[in-house]
């Protein structure tokens, strides 16, 4: 992109939700890069940044997978545990991780393949730009967010990804009726989840009570474990998109 008068640079207008570390990866992990990528990486214009989205950009999920079925998106897949599980234990329903760190993509491209998961697709990218972008309107039946980076520093809770901007994002890559759920094991962003998603006009709790019951499509990783041998409690939240000409 040429630096010119009549094409500035672009740049984020907003703090993103990761700091995007480059540790190597393992010889194994540059092999399913370069082997199972092709099947299983969507390829992506680029925007300024090298996680970014170009806009007017986008993918049709129908041509991607090759055929119509329900489609779920988890947002922040790491190394792919939970999606792997779901895409394997579920061959009717198609699925798109969305991670920023390559590493964690390899490591889930290895996964998926030894479970025979082709019913998934990742992206390296940052999320928002994917929601916002990449993927139609109402083109989404279900987006996951588990254990987001919680920023638990009060100075850096400006990154948090669930903040009053995003919801109009989910909202408008969701189809009518379509859920968004939320697990985080810190009280404090469980908290302004729940805020944040009760001032969004586009959502409404599928839940009774404070928190809604786990997920049972959740499939229990060592990062869960992790934070329950802590001592925290594992909240969820459940939201079922409203439709568009309520």
């Amino acid at each position: 992109m040429s630096d010119t008068p009549d094409s500035p640079p672009r740049y984020r207008d907003k703090p993103v939700s990761f700091v995007r570390r480059s540790g190597r990866m393992s010889d194994g992990q540059e092999r399913a890069w370069n082997e199972l990528g092709p099947h299983y990486v969507l390829p992506v214009e680029r925007d300024a940044a090298a996680t970014s989205i170009l806009p007017g950009s986008h993918i049709d999920p129908v041509e991607v997978f090759g055929r119509a079925a329900r489609l779920v998106v988890e947002v922040g897949s790491g190394q792919g545990h939970a999606i792997v599980h779901a895409a394997s234990s579920d061959p009717d329903t198609d699925f798109i991780a969305v991670e920023v760190f390559r590493a964690g993509l390899a490591r889930t491209m290895l996964d998926a393949d030894r479970a025979g998961a082709r019913n998934l697709r990742l992206v390296e990218a940052n999320a928002p730009e994917v929601l916002e972008h990449l993927l139609p309107a109402a083109s989404v039946d279900e987006v996951w967010i588990f254990f987001p980076d919680p920023w638990h520093k009060a100075k850096h809770n400006k990154r948090r990804l669930v903040a009053p901007s995003f919801p109009p994002i989910v909202a408008r890559a969701l189809r009518d009726g379509g859920i968004l759920r939320l697990a985080t094991d810190w009280e404090d962003y469980a908290l302004q989840m729940r805020e944040v998603m009760a001032d969004a006009a586009e959502f409404a709790p599928v839940f009774e009570g404070e928190w809604a019951p786990r997920f049972d499509g959740r499939t229990m990783t060592a990062f869960e474990r992790k934070g329950i041998a802590k001592g925290r409690d594992i909240r969820d939240l459940a939201y079922r998109r409203r439709p568009r000409d309520a």
